[in-house]
């Protein structure tokens, strides 16, 4: 054999090596996560612009109840103000200070809708028909971007970790464990209902 053949042979297996290592799979699961991450941010920013609406339409029928109207104020704000990169989605203090921060927005939310039932008229108004249907529509965004997410960082987590793709990852890419977007822990206590 002569040395040209040999370095081609060799050329050859290397690249059909690489072509199993999963580096470009890895880095369009990465790619994946952020997109899907890009989603949750953009439904969280939507029910965040109807917020000041809602909150508007109420006050004018409900002028007194001054400190939930405030506190779905400041609930917003304080989820607006918290902005993940794409390297925060690595750390679990990152993502539990969004989750609080959605999850107080999601309990003044609620406490509002409770606001409303003592407002008949308020409840008949179109233009809160109309800001309330957007705003559930929202929620279920929210939750359909949520899953995706989740389901994004599984497959990338998961290949990060099988063979031969975390061999890829240690020695190339340097790609690091994702975290899910988890429920608030109020979630799991049934809410109160009193008639």
């Amino acid at each position: 054999m002569t040395q040209s053949l040999k370095k081609t042979i060799i050329i050859l297996t290397m690249v059909m090596c690489l072509t199993g290592c999963g580096y470009n799979t890895l880095q369009q699961q990465d790619e994946a996560v952020s997109k899907a991450w890009a989603d949750v941010e953009s439904t969280l920013q939507r029910r965040a612009d109807l917020i000041p609406n809602l909150v508007e339409t109420v006050k004018g029928y409900a002028a007194h109840e001054k400190d939930t109207l405030e506190g779905v104020i400041q609930a917003r704000s304080k989820a607006s103000q918290i902005q993940l990169t794409s390297k925060d989605l690595s750390d679990p203090k990152a993502m539990e200070r969004l989750r609080e921060a959605q999850g107080q927005l999601s309990s003044s939310l609620s406490r509002l809708m409770l606001l409303v039932e003592r407002y008949p008229d308020l409840k008949a108004n179109q233009n809160f028909l109309d800001l309330q249907t957007q705003l559930e529509g929202t929620e279920n965004r929210i939750n359909v971007a949520r899953q995706r997410y989740n389901a994004a960082v599984e497959t990338f987590n998961y290949s990060i970790r099988s063979f031969p793709y975390n061999l890829t990852n240690k020695f190339l890419l340097h790609l690091q464990h994702k975290e899910y977007f988890k429920a608030d822990a109020a979630a799991q206590a049934a809410p109160k209902v009193k008639f």
